[in-house]
């Protein structure tokens, strides 16, 4: 590894190779050792376990969590090779069930938020909030007899429009094992009541805007770029407009008008199935929008001809 360093000796700027067996930095011209004893802080990733597939001794384990009590670096024993009937029954294994983990009902929320995250492609800034958001409900000890799969939903949701990254809640229903709309819903509406009393303020959600939402959707459709683009242009114009509708719906309504006018033309239903909006949803919407269809679509993708065979709501 070479940097670029003053060197004291040399009296100018030179090269310098890091020596890693001693953790020196040396001057590549005269030699001089600029530090010693360097301290590498990056991760370890070398695992030492060739030995056997079974046995992986690794030296470093994952990164503490300070949501649980341990900070996530409890021990746990295992079960030793060649140990033959029931581990738990053994010295070591009472020991084991005896210290049992006291955040592993957290452990298990936080899998399966992370399951879910994954699932829908978030970042993992969105699965530490989630986290965080139902280690703060769990805390206030109010969501025991609740539906926990509808509560880590929720938890997800408000995570997304917390960090601009909003999925709608048909989305967040998809991952949900099982929990319906509904119940995510009111999970939603009542985590955001019990923390606004905790904080005794309102609590941030972020606004929701339609192009949060279109790029995916397009990609969904398989929309060619220029179409995505003309989408695009066209829901930020939108926003000038006095239309009270959803940013979803007007997504929709969007990308329907965009496609009518493109020669990749999109059926009502696969639009409805891609955004998960209803098909009367989008035609009202598309209705509102229509009498604007010249001020929002770019000109440089649908000339004024184009506008006028444009089908009528």
């Amino acid at each position: 590894m070479a940097d670029g360093s003053f060197c004291p000796d040399c009296k100018r700027s030179t090269e310098v190779v890091f020596d890693h067996s001693a953790g020196d930095m040396v001057c590549s011209e005269c030699g001089l050792v600029l530090e010693a004893h360097s301290i590498d802080e990056t991760s370890e990733w070398r695992t030492f376990a060739n030995e056997s597939a079974e046995n992986d001794p690794v030296r470093v384990g994952g990164p503490s969590n300070p949501l649980l009590t341990d900070g996530g670096l409890s021990t746990v024993i295992s079960k030793p090779n060649g140990v033959q009937g029931d581990f738990l029954s053994s010295s070591l294994g009472r020991w084991q069930t005896r210290g049992s983990n006291p955040d592993r009902s957290l452990i298990l929320a936080f899998r399966t938020i992370a399951n879910m995250a994954d699932r829908l492609g978030l970042v993992a800034t969105i699965k530490d909030r989630a986290n965080e958001i139902y280690k703060k409900v769990e805390d206030l000890k109010s969501i025991r007899g609740r539906n926990q799969d509808a509560i880590l939903a929720a938890c997800l949701y408000i995570a997304c429009r917390q960090e601009d990254r909003p999925r709608t809640v048909k989305e967040i229903c998809s991952v949900a094992n099982g929990a319906a709309k509904k119940e995510i819903g009111r999970a939603k509406e009542y985590i955001v009541k019990q923390l606004e009393v905790e904080m005794g303020q309102s609590m941030e959600m972020g606004t929701i805007h339609a192009g949060d939402f279109l790029r995916r959707f397009c990609s969904h459709l398989g929309m060619s770029n220029q179409a995505v683009k003309a989408a695009q242009e066209a829901v930020q114009k939108s926003e000038e407009l006095d239309i009270r509708r959803s940013p979803i719906s007007i997504a929709a309504a969007v990308i329907y008008m965009i496609t009518q006018l493109s020669e990749e033309k999109k059926p009502l239903r696969d639009i409805s199935l891609a955004t998960g909006v209803a098909e009367s949803t989008i035609r009202n919407s598309y209705k509102d929008l229509y009498p604007y269809a010249s001020r929002i679509i770019p000109a440089s993708f649908a000339k004024e001809e184009d506008l006028k065979n444009l089908c009528s709501p």
